[in-house]
């Protein structure tokens, strides 16, 4: 696997490859933030989430791949800081507003910043198509946050708060795929990066906070369905965040961050199918116009 990987880089089988893993993420992404709703405490649910990736990415990364070297743990430290930033950030976006409003928020500010720092970090130029595509999904996507918040009934006074929260979380997203991206070209073997990522990002910080949020509470939920929610975030945290960290290695860095952003789309047509969900004719409108717009970035490229 490996050496496949090393050998599609940069080449018309790894864009395509690329494309193909960004949209699985997207899908994986949207089913994995469904996850963080409901009526678990969203800090709790985080923590248990990591601690599942994290114990579960364990021996793999100290006995499967080999280990990082120095520069690539010193990467690895940023990881932790940057990526304990963005989901604090999001937890206290999801603990204040409804989730069909901080989500699109948080994926509809990422896109044009990330494509915007990959051309500094990585040299990388989108054409005016797929600028124009760009602009399109983000703006899409933006709106269909509007829609729901003008439908929102719950917690209203703390969404504006909420809000500034999501857009703050949105632009550290930009900032954590730019980084990750670094990291999973840096390292020789991708998969050693992908696994202690998973070791440092689950093991570090959520479990402990959401163990010292648990033990706080009056009235505790149970922890065995909390942790079968943990244990299928987990699953789905690995296909989420590993497949657009591959992509990023083998293709454009805002190709893949803008095709994951359809994540929107998926997470809608969820809430449709499996918990029928009304979409309605706005909705269903903007749906096609983020996916209108995944498809000219493709195209312009």
């Amino acid at each position: 696997m490996t050496d496949w990987i090393a050998g599609i880089e940069g080449t018309a089988a790894g864009h395509q490859m690329a494309m193909i893993l960004a949209l699985t993420s997207a899908v994986a992404h949207a089913m994995f933030g469904a996850l963080q709703k409901g009526r678990h405490d969203p800090w709790l649910t985080r923590g248990a989430i990591d601690i599942s990736y994290g114990i579960m990415a364990l021996p793999i990364a100290l006995f499967v791949f080999p280990l990082p070297t120095p520069q690539l743990w010193l990467v690895l430290l940023g990881v932790f800081v940057i990526h304990a930033a963005y989901k604090w950030l999001l937890a206290m976006a999801y603990s204040r507003g409804a989730y069909t409003v901080v989500y699109p928020v948080v994926r509809g500010t990422a896109p044009i910043v990330t494509v915007l720092a990959a051309g500094i970090v990585f040299q990388e130029h989108f054409t005016a198509l797929q600028w124009g595509g760009t602009a399109l999904l983000s703006l899409a996507i933006l709106g269909l946050a509007g829609v729901n918040l003008r439908a929102a009934t719950v917690g209203r006074n703390a969404l504006w708060a909420a809000l500034g929260l999501a857009a703050i979380t949105g632009v550290l997203t930009s900032f954590y795929t730019i980084y990750d991206a670094f990291g999973i070209r840096l390292a020789e073997n991708a998969f050693t990066f992908l696994a202690w990522f998973f070791v440092v990002d689950g093991l570090g910080l959520f479990p402990w906070v959401a163990l010292a949020r648990w033990k706080r509470m009056e009235n505790r939920p149970d922890p065995g369905p909390l942790m079968l929610r943990g244990f299928v975030g987990g699953l789905l945290g690995f296909v989420s965040f590993g497949a657009v960290m591959l992509a990023t290695r083998l293709d454009k860095v805002g190709e893949a961050a803008v095709l994951r952003e359809t994540s929107t789309v998926f997470a809608a047509a969820i809430g449709w199918i499996f918990l029928r969900e009304h979409v309605g004719p706005t909705r269903a409108a903007l749906m096609a116009l983020i996916a209108a717009g995944a498809v000219l970035v493709e195209l312009g490229g």
